[in-house]
């Protein structure tokens, strides 16, 4: 190297030493006023940040989810489907949240735009959590006068109501994490904390929406709540971007305070009178269905669960509870007057409140999951709670814990639209319900299935029978085409019933016992399982009522 060029290149370092001295050092460097980092406390402040909204924004997504199960019952019930279509297009939706929100993250080249980014997203998330209780009121019309099966219908409800919601929310993540990185840069730490706050956010709203909230301020109050949250954290994001981003925050403020003023007057339509821990519970007139006076009906989710007269609590409107009724005194005769009766289930208390008026000296015990159902039923369907014992119970723990009782009928009052409790239907269960009548005494159960050929019912028959000599399944009527039925079975070893029952009490009805029939017609009987506590294919048997109109 020439004297020249060493010179020349002794020079340019030293004006290289002059400039990097003349600056801070990179951990001397203040963010700029405009980074959240300096609004929060600096670089700690910035994740704090960040954690607690994709914290936020995971809960709230599941707390949607969760309420979109009671959302959606009245309308097509609760089923294994109802909740495939639920999970299924929330996860979709998530899924291509995230990936848009991937994108937009590498498009913003400041941290600006994706600040703003984020803040537009949570307040859209906002505005379409009130949209969905707007949203309802035109799309379950739709779908119900669409004539669906309840599987498609509950998809086309889950699709329009919460898809859009979904993909919002999935954004969130990605584009946090986008700007985590950009405050800490180690990332295999940075990335894993984001997704362990998106798993926590959604474990608590999970168990938030499901075991409080939903029972102590409904669904329509969630999802208000859900709107507000998501507007208060996107307000950091959006008051600081200048006239533009205000005018967005006061619309949202503005789009808030409209749905719950719309939620005070109006309720968005709530079919529900009460939302309890299980079900949605609504009383309707029914006083067409009586010849005279009042009545009213209970409705859980999406079926009638019994009428009551006002003042003629013995009489039993719907033809399966007038049937359970003449079985038991076809089969008890006088004795039905003071024997013991154990009602597993109690919806309306249609069926408890009429033995109670009809036989005075009968002891009732009546088992009902849900102690709202009961407190309805007493204010609203004219229940005297004194002339029985209610057990707020799971109907197995229930007669689990009945060691020393024995009783003369057990009434197996379970469907829940054309879901039924599995657990209540095998043969575990009905070794329990066997062990628990006196000798020769009496089971009954009615469930909902598809004639011709309901596959369901065959099965229980053929998981009764191995405890019970006189296994027989009766309906009012045989349909002239396919339809859904409520169908009773009767299980005794006492003796064999009559082919046609026909009422000593109430209406003039005949009841036919059609267990030959079944036998004799559709899928033989031996190619059909008996249920058990380790194979119960409850939906698979009911399958026509879920993925045809005529379960709807």
């Amino acid at each position: 190297m020439s004297l020249e060029a060493k010179n020349a290149s002794d020079s340019s370092l030293d004006r290289d030493r002059s400039e990097i001295s003349s600056h801070p050092s990179s951990s001397e460097v203040e963010p700029a006023s405009n980074d959240p980092a300096t609004q929060a406390g600096g670089a700690g402040g910035a994740r704090l940040l960040y954690g607690l909204v994709v914290f936020g924004s995971s809960a709230i997504l599941l707390m949607l989810e969760i309420t979109a199960g009671r959302l959606i019952a009245p309308y097509v019930g609760v089923s294994i489907y109802s909740w495939t279509s639920i999970i299924g297009v929330i996860l979709a939706g998530l899924s291509l949240g995230s990936w848009l929100g991937g994108v937009w993250a590498d498009r913003s080249d400041e941290p600006s735009d994706s600040e703003r980014a984020v803040g537009l997203a949570l307040g859209a998330a906002g505005v379409a959590s009130i949209g969905i209780l707007l949203m309802l009121t035109w799309i379950a019309p739709i779908v119900l006068s669409a004539d669906l099966s309840l599987m498609a219908g509950a998809f086309w409800l889950a699709l329009g109501l919460f898809f859009v919601p979904s993909i919002l929310l999935g954004t969130i993540t990605p584009l946090l994490i986008a700007l985590a990185l950009r405050v800490d840069t180690r990332a295999g730490r940075t990335v894993g904390m984001m997704h362990a706050l998106s798993a926590l956010g959604s474990i608590t709203g999970t168990f938030t929406a499901g075991f409080w909230l939903i029972q102590h301020i409904g669904t329509r109050a969630i999802l208000l709540l859900c709107a507000g949250s998501l507007f208060a954290m996107a307000l950091p994001f959006l008051l600081r971007r200048g006239r533009s981003s205000t005018l967005v925050a006061l619309l949202l403020g503005i789009a808030f305070g409209t749905g719950w003023m719309t939620h005070d007057r109006q309720g968005f339509l709530n079919p529900c009178n009460v939302e309890s821990q299980y079900y949605c519970i609504r009383i309707e007139s029914a006083d067409s269905e009586v010849p005279f006076g009042e009545a009213r009906a209970m409705v859980l989710d999406h079926l009638v669960h019994g009428i009551s007269h006002a003042t003629e609590p013995g009489m039993l409107i719907s033809p399966y509870l007038h049937l359970s009724d003449e079985l038991i005194l076809g089969y008890l005769g006088s004795k039905a007057s003071d024997a013991r009766y154990l009602f597993l289930g109690g919806g309306a208390y249609t069926h408890p409140r009429a033995v109670a008026a009809l036989t005075p000296d009968a002891k009732i015990t009546v088992v009902e999951i849900d102690p709202q159902v009961t407190r309805v039923a007493a204010e609203s369907l004219y229940l005297d709670r004194s002339s029985m014992r209610i057990i707020h119970s799971d109907a197995r723990i229930a007669l689990q814990s009945m060691d020393d009782e024995r009783f003369d009928v057990i009434i197996g009052d379970i469907a829940h639209d054309v879901t039924m409790p599995w657990h209540l239907m095998t043969d575990e269960y009905a070794r329990l319900v066997k062990s628990r009548l006196t000798q020769d005494g009496l089971y009954l159960l009615n469930l909902i299935d598809a004639y011709p050929d309901p596959l369901l019912v065959k099965s229980l028959v053929n998981t009764l029978r191995p405890h019970f000599e006189h296994v027989h399944v009766w309906i009012e009527r045989l349909p002239e085409n396919i339809s859904r039925e409520t169908f009773i079975l009767s299980a005794t070893d006492r003796f064999e019933p009559p082919l046609t029952l026909r009422a000593q009490r109430g209406f003039e009805r005949d009841w036919h016992r059609i267990t030959k029939v079944l036998e004799s017609t559709g899928t033989p009987m031996d190619r059909l399982p008996a249920l058990s506590d380790d194979h119960a294919p409850i939906e698979r048997l009911i399958g026509r009522l879920i993925t045809s109109k005529i379960g709807n």
